[in-house]
């Protein structure tokens, strides 16, 4: 098993040969722009000052894009545009609220007077396609009122199989341990089909308002002892699942939705549902590795624009601690693994990190840069806006926070409008569960 790094490197270069990245302007030994490689740089071709002079460096595009998608030209464009923001509309926009009740103007106003990111949306707050259509919109106009000239987060947990808070709504998809067993049986095939099912639940979402879905499902199960994901996860296969994750990303990209990995750096080893305690992972740094990992690893390799971080008290890493609220986990993340891109907490309203104290601010401390259904919403927003007061947070943490959201919105406006909802996307998506059905059985 190759260390953290060297593996990462073998994975990007593989992406940058898979792409056609890999031209004779991105070799490292290529000379810089401006000279030729066959150049001499004899004293008699330069003397005076310009043999000494350093030469400048070459200004970025603004329109190359990052690894996780937004361009560099809309991640400054965010960074700059958060700088003159209020400290209520910087706690805002870390926040991804909750709301009860099924009333269009009940998250609308949340928006609107809180200044939120965004919110999620449960089957709770579900009656039919019109009315969900009539709450989405109500949720972008508010937002667009508090003066935003991007989209809101509007998420939803739509993994397929049971964790569908969509149901009867949307195209029904079998569970994503679906796409693992295509690809077992025919990797070419199972890809394919993983694929076209993102893309078609991501535009079928699209065609309901939403600009977020809370999938794909990373975690590598373990069987019958993992009470929590199960049939969620793609495999128990860390190969298998790191092929799923990677054809899911690209499709829930060409539908023009944010994707969300989940549950950093792995749930599937759990033998506790998070959703009521907090479970304890016994892992060696190594086992995490190797088993975890690697769909992560694919995930940031396919260019994820969000990873979602997994409430578990990963004793090798951060013993005590929630993995959603833990440095170390974050630094793994970023450092370890490369990732620059929105790094999202589980649900704060979870069983496993209740009764701690203030653990939004904790996970906002640790490296969070959005907080997921805090129990009260309101509540979080004044915490967090308290303590960029008192310094116990300070404002350019929640400014790179809030600039990464902003960056990602601006990105999924950018390419939902290259990209319309075509009219016959039910039929699509219809079809494309019936394929990846038929592909897995």
């Amino acid at each position: 098993m190759l260390p953290i790094r060297p593996r990462l490197a073998v994975i990007a270069a593989g992406v940058l040969l898979v792409s056609g990245c890999a031209s004779l302007g991105s070799d490292p030994d290529d000379t810089a722009p401006g000279t030729s490689s066959n150049a001499s740089s004899s004293p008699s071709e330069t003397s005076g000052p310009a043999a000494t002079e350093t030469p400048s460096e070459p200004e970025e595009d603004p329109e190359t894009p990052s690894s996780w998608g937004p361009t560099l030209g809309e991640i400054e464009e965010a960074a700059e545009l958060v700088e003159g923001w209020t400290p209520e509309q910087l706690a805002g926009q870390v926040i991804v609220g909750r709301f009860h009740g099924t009333d269009p103007e009940e998250p609308a106003r949340m928006v609107r007077e809180l200044h939120l990111a965004g919110v999620s949306v449960t089957t709770d707050n579900i009656v039919d396609a019109g009315q969900v259509r009539a709450m989405t919109a109500a949720i972008s106009e508010a937002a667009a009122r508090d003066g935003r000239d991007f989209p809101p987060v509007i998420g939803v947990d739509q993994e397929g199989g049971y964790v569908s808070h969509l149901r009867g709504v949307a195209t029904e998809f079998p569970h994503f341990q679906s796409a693992g067993l295509a690809i077992a049986a025919d990797p070419r095939l199972g890809r394919r089909v993983t694929r076209a099912a993102a893309l078609t639940t991501g535009l079928e979402l699209r065609g309901l308002g939403f600009t977020w879905v809370f999938a794909p499902v990373a975690d590598v199960t373990i069987g019958a002892a993992d009470p929590t994901i199960g049939a969620r996860s793609p495999s128990d296969d860390p190969g298998v699942a790191a092929q799923a994750i990677g054809a899911a990303i690209k499709g829930y990209d060409d539908a023009g939705i944010v994707s969300t990995v989940k549950h950093f750096p792995g749930h599937g080893t759990a033998t506790s549902d998070s959703h009521d305690t907090l479970p304890v992972v016994d892992s060696t740094l190594a086992e995490i590795e190797a088993h975890d990992l690697p769909p992560f690893e694919s995930a940031i390799a396919h260019q994820a624009p969000a990873v979602m971080l997994s409430h578990l008290d990963l004793t090798a890493i951060a013993p005590d601690v929630p993995a959603s609220m833990a440095p170390e986990v974050y630094a793994l993340l970023r450092d370890d693994l490369g990732f620059e891109g929105v790094t999202i907490t589980d649900s704060l309203g979870m069983g496993a990190v209740g009764g701690r104290p203030t653990p939004a601010l904790q996970a906002l401390r640790a490296g969070a840069d959005l907080l997921l259904m805090p129990v009260d919403t309101a509540a979080t927003h004044r915490i967090v806006v308290d303590a960029m007061g008192s310094g116990d947070i300070s404002r350019e943490r929640v400014e790179e926070a809030a600039a990464r959201v902003v960056a990602l919105q601006m990105w999924q406006a950018r390419i939902a409008a290259e990209r319309p909802v075509p009219g016959d996307v039910v039929a699509r998506a219809q079809a494309a569960s019936g394929d990846l059905l038929s592909a897995a059985y």
